[in-house]
């Protein structure tokens, strides 16, 4: 069984046993959290689809770290105008063990 969740402003497909790194979750390690924005379900063949979210399906997991991403490089430069700038950006993420998917 597995679900398409949507957290952080972007959409993840989940099923129990997973373990996903998604957008940073105000959550203490080694809480669960229940995540109730899902999208759709499905089961082999069979697919429930929500219009936008599927009533009463949820999905629990289990926050494994908090850590960030490697770091991206930004370098942005006007030719023959004596402008370079170097920026570089790491964005924070939460690790969850997908738990159960109810739906």
């Amino acid at each position: 069984m597995y679900a398409l969740i949507k957290t952080g402003g972007k959409q993840y497909k989940v099923a129990a046993g997973e373990k996903i790194k998604v957008e940073q979750i105000a959550a203490d390690v080694g809480q669960e959290i229940v995540i109730d924005q899902v999208l759709a379900v499905g089961s082999g063949a069979d697919l429930k689809v929500g219009t936008p979210l599927v009533a009463g399906a949820k999905v629990v997991a289990t926050v494994v770290a908090h850590g960030r991403h490697d770091k991206v490089r930004i370098f942005k430069m006007r030719r023959r105008k004596h402008y370079q700038k170097h920026q570089g950006h790491r964005q924070n993420f939460t690790e969850l063990q997908i738990s159960a998917v109810n739906g």
